[in-house]
């Protein structure tokens, strides 16, 4: 029995052989878990270069460089002096003193007798002028807007305009060029040629639909050592104390080739131009340039007082050369300088001055000339012969009173303007709503 039973649980005293080694599956584990580990490696460093810059913005915020360009007014010592004023300096140098003998100046005078001038002095102070201008042409630019079409017979080919551009800022990252948009609109690339003949390749950084202006942006990375000391930034001075007879000089290309220089004298301080929500004085030379020519206005210190912009000559003045006040665009240039887009509204104005309110009975303010088609305004119910009064709460008397308001809203935003409406009975306020948006 017991035997018996022995055998019968005999199996368990079988011995269990080890199964033998797969060494071709452990070869293919061992390669899926080194490619998964390669796999995990590369998604965590791909993760983490993702995020880091973004954890980085978030727990070390970097500050925007902003670009800052001084306002001016009319308060500046740099006016030319009047006649009256050097006829009042002659005589007290010419007064005799207390022992009636004249001023050292004056027998000097009587003695030697006033020198003449000369051809050649003539020609030294145009030697004098130029000098200032090839000087100021280091921070002038040629901008090439290169956009490619296909002709009648479907071949591919490619149109460039230009325009002269002047460097108006640099904000540690990146160099900030104004020029006319005309040039390089619906462009597929845009190229900046420096004074050095040294080309690089630029980006619209915004521009304004109403003035027609722009600023290009090229990275300072991309300009080599030699070409940011062969260039220079231009300096924006006060035209606002522009008078007919001021010598300026025309650098740029006033004549259609790059990088020449003119001089001259401003003819006309007087004449304005209406444009969308704000009004601009034109400064006319006697400076026969191109009717395509574009660049700078500078006076005899080397600044930037006129930007030329040759659309807008009156008719018949083609040929001369025409810029618009730079002090009058300084707003403008630094919001686009910064990425800011212009607010917007459509309206042309003039200033009711007091003469005009006495003469005919008109409230005092921003009397609308013009509402654009599908504009803000006309979507506001704006009318023309209205006359703005007010604005977002403040008092509105002038034209420049309207465009500093309009200049400090934000696209988007809305803002209640209080007009005075003509009717049978006079004029009647009444509040529209208006919400600001952007000219394309």
């Amino acid at each position: 029995m017991q035997d018996k039973e022995k055998g019968s649980f005999s199996f368990i005293n079988e011995k269990i052989k080890a199964k033998p080694l797969n060494k071709k599956r452990l070869v293919i584990r061992t390669v899926f878990v080194v490619a998964m580990a390669v796999i995990f490696g590369l998604v965590s460093a791909l993760v983490f270069t993702y995020f880091q810059p973004k954890f980085e913005d978030m727990m070390y915020p970097e500050e925007k460089p902003m670009v800052t360009i001084p306002k001016d007014n009319t308060e500046d010592t740099g006016e030319p002096v009047s006649e009256s004023s050097e006829t009042e300096e002659t005589e007290q140098k010419d007064t005799p003193d207390e022992n009636g003998n004249a001023g050292t100046e004056t027998q000097e005078q009587q003695g030697t007798g006033e020198s003449e001038l000369e051809i050649a002095d003539f020609q030294k102070l145009q030697n004098k002028l130029y000098a200032v201008g090839r000087e100021a042409n280091k921070s002038i630019v040629t901008v090439t807007g290169v956009k490619s079409d296909t002709d009648w017979f479907n071949n591919p080919y490619e149109s460039k305009g230009q325009s002269s551009g002047i460097i108006v800022a640099e904000n540690g990252r990146e160099l900030l060029i104004l020029t006319e948009r005309k040039a390089i609109t619906d462009v597929q690339e845009i190229y900046v040629t420096f004074v050095d003949d040294t080309t690089v390749e630029a980006a619209m950084k915004k521009y304004d639909g109403n003035t027609g202006i722009a600023i290009l942006s090229v990275p300072l990375t991309g300009i080599e050592e030699s070409t940011r000391s062969a260039i220079s930034t231009a300096v924006l001075g006060n035209s606002m104390t522009m008078a007919q007879g001021t010598i300026v000089i025309a650098v740029g290309s006033p004549l259609g080739t790059n990088y020449s220089v003119l001089a001259g004298n401003i003819t006309s301080t007087n004449n304005s131009i209406s444009t969308l929500d704000n009004n601009y004085t034109v400064f006319t030379t006697n400076i026969v340039g191109s009717s395509s020519g574009s660049g700078a206005l500078i006076n005899v210190d080397g600044e930037v007082i006129g930007l030329v912009m040759q659309d807008y000559s009156s008719a018949g003045d083609g040929n001369t050369l025409t810029a618009i006040s730079i002090s009058e665009l300084k707003t403008i240039i630094e919001m686009l300088s910064n990425g800011a887009d212009i607010p917007y509204i459509g309206l042309e104005l003039s200033t009711v001055t007091s003469e005009i309110e006495r003469e005919y009975e008109i409230p005092k303010g921003a009397y609308i000339k013009e509402v654009r088609m599908d504009s803000p305004a006309m979507a506001a119910g704006l009318q023309s012969g209205d006359v703005i009064t007010a604005m977002g709460g403040d008092a509105i008397y002038t034209v420049d009173g309207y465009e500093n308001k309009l200049l400090s809203l934000v696209p988007g935003e809305t803002v209640e303007v209080v007009i005075q409406r003509q009717g049978t009975e006079g004029y009647t306020e009444i509040t529209c709503t208006v919400e600001v948006s952007v000219l394309q």
